[in-house]
């Protein structure tokens, strides 16, 4: 598994669409200052789901979509998608090539595919679990990160460990079917509360229902009554008539 292209559009200093190819082995990317470099990196942790403006090297989302110079106007959205060789079966995904795009609005909206198919954030986090190339994951590591990690306390670095590990995947599945379960535990609650409200009617309830047979079996021999009177007024008044 490594990765192929990466197409920018709208990102940052990528205003046209922009593909770069990538070839197994090392690869460096160089240039001067003020390049536009970093803003490759940027990409690619934004593109696996990198949420935070601060990590992107801005102060909000608006950020990552290119803003303009004086000779072309902004444009409205930014679109990265990162495309991984995936012959060798590492990503759980049946293609030999997987392509993850992520697209953003200046209205907010975003957009997430993979494969040119509607995904969620959450399938995409789920598809690098355990591979050490997801937003948490430790493939890509700005500048001062190291000494970041280094200076965290060890309870701050264990999730770096724990996706070297191979481990992070089922800690995820862990809280993903004890947040299932809290969830259920919430509705069951509900649901005795509803029964419990329930069993309280139940006795009024069952008053009601007896009346409204009484009243029905009373209202039929009513109208029987009702029809025998004026079958015999219309008799009488026959009667007196011949």
């Amino acid at each position: 598994m490594y990765l192929k292209a990466l197409e920018l559009r709208g990102f940052k200093s990528f205003p046209d669409k922009t593909r770069l190819e990538f070839q197994k082995g090392v690869t460096a990317v160089v240039g001067p200052n003020g390049s536009g470099k970093s803003n490759v990196s940027d990409a690619v942790r934004w593109v696996l789901g990198e949420m935070s403006p601060k990590s992107l090297r801005g102060s909000k989302m608006e950020d990552v979509i290119f803003a303009g110079t004086a000779k072309r106007t902004q444009t409205g959205f930014c679109e990265v998608s990162i495309i991984i060789d995936n012959s060798g079966k590492e990503l759980p995904c049946d293609a030999e090539e997987v392509k993850v795009t992520r697209k953003y609005y200046r209205s907010g909206d975003s957009e997430y595919r993979i494969n040119d198919k509607p995904s969620r954030l959450k399938d995409i986090y789920e598809l690098f679990l355990n591979t050490g190339i997801g937003r948490e994951g430790y493939s890509v590591v700005g500048q001062g990160k190291i000494a970041e990690v280094i200076s965290q306390k060890s309870d701050e670095r264990r999730h770096i460990f724990e996706e070297a590990a191979g481990i992070s995947k089922y800690r995820y599945k862990k809280n993903e079917t004890e947040k299932k379960l809290a969830e259920t535990e919430t509705h069951l609650i509900r649901v005795n509360d509803i029964v419990g409200e329930i069993f309280l009617r139940l006795a009024p309830l069952e008053k009601d229902a007896e009346n409204a047979k009484k009243y029905l079996v009373l209202s039929e021999r009513k109208k029987q009554l009702e029809v025998s009177i004026w079958l015999d007024r219309i008799i009488k008044a026959s009667d007196r008539s011949k």
